[in-house]
């Protein structure tokens, strides 16, 4: 059994090297949202656009997807999302949950595809793949936490 959350707002981050996909969601409702995609080059750029949305939504978790192939097992991306995790907490003081991303980036590429987003949905893409994550992660805490 997890331990109750809290009343209020949690943020999902799909990382990536070019882009960082982030989702919005809240403790009482346990439904995510795509929030925003940053895209911005240049580490600090990144961590000041994703301090101005923290500042904005005041959240009390966050949870960083983890990918890793089909099977479990980790690759390449998977330390560097790990790292991201960490850098999360330490710069921010929050608590930060890791989450399974398995998939979510292709479902979420399969529904733009059939939105015929073309080019323009990379940037939806992630923050769907965002969605997704913090929506599993509300779905796995099941209805008694």
């Amino acid at each position: 059994m997890t331990t109750p959350l809290p009343p209020g707002t949690v943020l999902g981050f799909d990382f990536g090297i070019r882009r960082i996909g982030v989702a919005v969601g809240n403790t009482i409702t346990r439904k995510a949202q795509g929030l925003t995609t940053i895209t911005a080059e240049g580490e600090e750029r990144r961590w000041a656009a994703i301090a101005e949305l923290l500042g904005e939504w005041q959240p009390r978790l966050l949870v960083v997807g983890i990918p890793v192939h089909g099977d479990g097992t980790a690759h390449a991306m998977t330390a560097r999302a790990q790292r991201f995790a960490r850098a999360l907490a330490g710069r921010f003081s929050l608590p930060v949950e890791a989450a399974d991303e398995r998939y979510t980036t292709q479902l979420a590429q399969s529904a733009l595809d059939a939105e015929r987003a073309g080019r323009r949905g990379r940037a939806r893409r992630d923050e769907l793949a965002a969605q997704w994550i913090l929506q599993g992660w509300f779905d796995e805490r099941g209805a008694d936490s």
